[in-house]
């Protein structure tokens, strides 16, 4: 307060001029009382109306630190109730120290905006020990310019909810108006990203609302003509069995009557819900609660459910803890329709990838399977993507997996009409080629007339006509012999199998394929064979796992690669160990069975991540595309394995081109061999060989390349055969011959080489022996001695 401002005395306070009385309707000047008779039409004083209203009035200069109370807001204060003039220092001794703090922020934002200055502020006792009351506080700042100083002019009022030994319990603090906001603030962002009704549930259980919270929560919901309870924190002893967990709508209880009327219901004590709900109080009562808030849960104008907050001190609900409740439903009401949502097409996915995902069955004797699907992170989380196991009438086992164009709901049905098409033709006895070409007449006859009978030809998302949107589908299909591991492979589109090892190396299997599935009625899929020894894996997926993460299919394979290399299993750790004969064939087995699911795993967390977006891992959970994973390996007891790398290949006269392919086969082949000027001049063996099988035959060229014995030592002996009977013949070129010079490349760069005559065609094989310098036995020498013996 100013010191040099005069003041009017008004009863036994220092207060403003215009506290004394108010002027009567029509009359600019106050009544003069001492010669009026006192009229029951005229408003009472000021004074006596705050009086009445339990409200006291303070003035805070900030220039002098003086303040000036009036009798009840010395009281409110825990002053002497009296008017007084007092100090800053004297009044701020009677603050809660949190509350002072943040009521000087509160002030200066008020002075600089020109607003009100609302606070809650906690009044203590003489020894600042206990809460005596919590009082509001609403004052005007009024800023003196020149000088540079301000002073407020307020009100001073106990806030009634909270009894004296509660208030120490009631953490209200600050700005009511602004906590308020930066709680639902809170609440509402929690709020939104609880993404099942268990996780509403919770996160409305840890609000902590301004001012008061409630210890009880419950959530009522109906089903059919009943009232059920959909879920609830806090009311121990609260189960199924439980009369109020289940009642009819017209039950006399107040969630039944809002679920009826729509409008909520306060109860501010025992003693109202007793008269209110005499029949439903002895169900409540045992929860032992003094206070009670029913409040309706709308959406789009429906009203889906009932809140129940309940609190175990009395609360007058004012109408600022009325609009906080109210709008804590609404939000409420919103996410539990959310969660419901999620939830259903959380019900709806899962559904829809059992009915079309199969289950491995039983164990396959000799081999090890295991299977992956990993759903797109978008939508409804469904698409093309799939494998199957399918038991074929030979004895055999054929394994598929596929990948349906799009990641959508017509996606995954078209998944699944083709699914049951493949095995049925597979269960029929067809071979691997003839289960293609049936699969791709099948589907281009239903996508072409998808919409017939359709009343609807517009695609939902796009607004285009599905008519002439025909989807398309790749597919790998395997036929394995369980007993000889032999497999028989026909692919349309897909991506080529990986083959990993006993010993670690993976090669990527080249296979002849066609057109995807759907796209030519009429296509042609040719079959490839090759041979699965005992210890090695063949991993077949579809593009997901590979192009995730902004690969392409070259470094998506290269990553891939390096994950199968590093990847040890516990059958190879216990043969390296020479633990063999503590195995014993179902040892063995389920030896194999575990480390191929824990490989399954491993090739799909570290592609994308975590397998759920709830859980932080070394990735981000990027769920780009469908993941279809298949894993098939060889059994065998650990001593049966030797340490032996075979591979096969088909180059047909049709594919030249493959002779690249053949080179690169090769390398990878001999990826760790010692001597890298030995590589160079096994592709370039090969390279000769089968070129000359396509040009001077009619026939394909099978390529068969055997590495065996420990690592520095090894031999390598690489094999092509044809279906001709002419024995190639050493010529001499001249030096501008192109061609006669492949025996010649053969004496020079091979240890050892020959021609076998088989009974329809011939072979021709080379070797290589990975030895030290000094150990190596000299080419042209191997090679003269290796002619003549075979020729």
């Amino acid at each position: 307060m100013r010191t040099d401002e005069p003041r009017e005395q008004v009863g036994d306070a220092s207060l403003p001029p215009d506290r004394d009385s108010l002027p009567a309707d029509g009359d600019a000047r106050p009544p003069d009382r001492g010669s009026q008779p006192p009229d029951r039409d005229a408003l009472p004083p000021v004074s006596d109306v705050l009086a009445a209203i339990a409200t006291g009035l303070w003035r805070w200069d900030n220039a002098t630190g003086i303040v000036t109370l009036d009798a009840e807001g010395a009281r409110l204060l825990g002053l002497p109730p009296h008017a007084r003039t007092t100090t800053e220092a004297a009044v701020r001794s009677r603050f809660h120290p949190v509350d002072w703090n943040e009521i000087h922020g509160i002030v200066q934002l008020a002075v600089a905006e020109g607003t009100l200055a609302e606070a809650r502020l906690r009044i203590m006792d003489e020894q600042g020990r206990h809460v005596l009351r919590t009082v509001r506080s609403r004052t005007k700042p009024i800023v003196h310019a020149k000088a540079g100083t301000y002073e407020l002019i307020g009100t001073l009022q106990e806030v009634s909810e909270p009894s004296p030994g509660a208030a120490a319990r009631t953490p209200v603090t600050g700005d009511w108006r602004r906590s308020r906001e930066a709680f639902l603030l809170d609440a509402g962002r929690a709020l939104a990203e609880a993404r099942s009704t268990e996780e509403v549930l919770r996160v409305a259980a840890g609000l902590s609302m301004p001012g008061f919270s409630p210890d009880g929560l419950a959530v009522f919901g109906a089903k059919a003509d009943r009232l059920i309870v959909v879920g609830h924190h806090g009311h121990h002893g609260y189960g199924d069995d439980d009369p109020l967990a289940s009642m009819p709508l017209d039950t006399d209880y107040p969630a039944a009557e809002v679920l009826r009327t729509g409008r909520a219901v306060y109860l501010s004590s025992p003693e109202e819900y007793r008269r209110r709900y005499p029949t439903a109080w002895p169900l409540a009562s045992r929860f032992e609660r003094q206070s009670w808030a029913f409040l309706p849960l709308t959406v789009a104008g429906r009203t889906m459910g009932a809140w129940m907050a309940a609190f175990t001190y009395p609360v007058s609900f004012t109408p600022d803890e009325r609009s906080v409740l109210t709008t804590v439903a609404r939000m409420l009401a919103q996410a539990l329709s959310r969660a419901g949502v999620a939830e259903s097409e959380r019900e709806l996915t899962e559904g829809l990838q059992r009915s079309m995902l199969p289950v491995l069955g039983p164990e396959i004797p000799g081999m090890s399977v295991a299977a992956r699907y990993v759903p797109t992170g978008g939508g409804l989380q469904v698409g093309g993507d799939w494998y199957d196991v399918i038991p074929l009438p030979s004895g055999r086992i054929a394994f598929v997996i596929g990948d349906v164009q799009g990641h959508d709901v017509r996606a995954a049905g078209l998944m699944g009409q083709l699914r049951i098409a493949l095995r049925a033709y597979a269960s029929e006895g067809h071979r691997p080629d003839a289960v293609l070409s049936r699969a791709t007449r099948f589907l281009s006859g239903i996508t072409d007339g998808i919409t017939y009978g359709s009343t609807d030809t517009r695609d939902s998302h796009g607004g285009k006509d599905t008519l002439g949107d025909p989807r398309f589908a790749t597919c790998l299909y395997v036929e394995a012999d369980p007993t000889t591991g032999v497999l028989e492979i026909a692919r349309a589109g897909h991506p080529e199998p990986v083959i990993r090892m006993s010993d670690g190396t993976v090669l990527q299997r080249p296979i002849a394929g066609g057109l995807p599935l759907g796209i030519d009625p009429d296509a042609d899929y040719p079959t490839s064979r090759l041979v699965l020894d005992a210890g090695e894996t063949m991993l077949v997926c579809t593009d997901g796992l590979i192009e995730t993460g902004g690969h392409d299919l070259e470094t998506g394979w290269t990553r891939i690669r390096k994950i199968l290399e590093a990847y040890e299993d516990s059958v190879d750790r216990a043969a390296d160990l020479g633990d063999a004969e503590t195995y014993d064939a179902y040892e063995a087995q389920a030896a194999e069975s575990d480390s191929l699911e824990a490989l399954a795993d491993t090739l799909v967390q570290a592609v994308h991540g975590p397998s759920s977006h709830h859980t932080t891992g070394p990735l981000a959970d990027r769920r780009e595309d469908d993941i279809a994973v298949l894993l098939l390996r060889r059994t065998g007891h650990p001593e049966q394995r030797a340490r032996t790398r075979r591979t096969m290949l088909t180059i047909a006269q049709a594919e030249p081109e493959r002779v690249a392919g053949a080179r690169g086969h090769l390398r990878d082949l001999l990826h760790d061999w010692a001597d890298p000027d030995q590589v160079d001049s096994a592709v370039l063996l090969v390279s000769e060989m089968v070129t000359n099988v396509l040009v001077h035959t009619d026939g394909d060229a099978l390529l068969v390349a055997e590495v065996t014995g420990e690592e520095g030592t090894r031999r390598l002996r690489v094999e092509v055969a044809d279906g001709s009977d002419d024995l190639p013949h050493k010529r001499h070129p001249g030096e501008l011959a192109s061609s006669g010079r492949g025996l010649v490349l053969m004496e020079l760069l091979a240890e050892r080489w020959g021609v076998d005559p088989r009974g329809e065609g011939k072979s021709i094989w080379f070797e290589l022996y990975e030895a030290s310098a000094g150990d190596a036995v000299s080419p042209g020498d191997a090679g003269a001695a290796g002619a003549a013996g075979a020729l």
